[in-house]
């Protein structure tokens, strides 16, 4: 090979060079080329500075997918209040910062606002309180258990009583 490389030649090899690749001879034509040709020099520097473009840009997507993934992972905790300080404070930020979370969240609470609206709308129409109604419900099972324990205990004295007479007259 001759030591003098055609631009096409340098063009066709630069991602190679770029990534180390190539064999030190052949990086040392492409240096020599680079040097005295203005037109490859300047698609060398523009190619760099997109390489390291499409590196920073990865690496931003790659941070930005792992937050949002943590925020997936902690949406309904966040929402049901169960995180502790530090958590949802990380959440928070990461709902300012990534605009999918923040519309995730709005979504949710309104969802959630219009779940709530629905029930107090059907509650209001329905004129009945089903939660009073469940706990009057309950009540009502309580005390009809009252009865049944005051009968054991009762029998449970009646016995006790009966036993300590029969051991009083045994003493005599």
């Amino acid at each position: 090979m001759n030591a003098e490389l055609t631009c096409n030649q340098v063009l066709a090899l630069i991602e190679f060079y770029l990534e180390n690749k190539l064999n030190p001879k052949l990086k040392k034509y492409i240096d020599e080329h680079l040097e005295i040709c203005p037109k490859c020099k300047k698609f060398y520097s523009e190619t760099i500075r997109k390489s390291r473009t499409n590196v920073i840009l990865n690496s931003t997507q790659d941070k930005e997918d792992k937050t949002y993934k943590i925020f997936e992972e902690n949406i309904s905790a966040y929402i049901d209040n169960e995180l502790n300080e530090k958590e949802n404070l990380r959440i928070k930020k990461i709902a300012i910062t990534n605009p999918n979370a923040r519309e995730k969240i709005e979504q949710i609470y309104n969802l959630k606002r219009f779940m709530h609206n629905s029930y107090e709308k059907i509650k209001n129409e329905m004129k009945q309180d089903y939660t009073r109604t469940i706990m009057n419900k309950i009540l009502i099972v309580e005390t009809k258990k009252e009865p049944f324990y005051k009968i054991v205990g009762i029998f449970t004295a009646m016995i006790t009583l009966i036993i300590i007479g029969f051991i009083a007259i045994l003493n005599l």
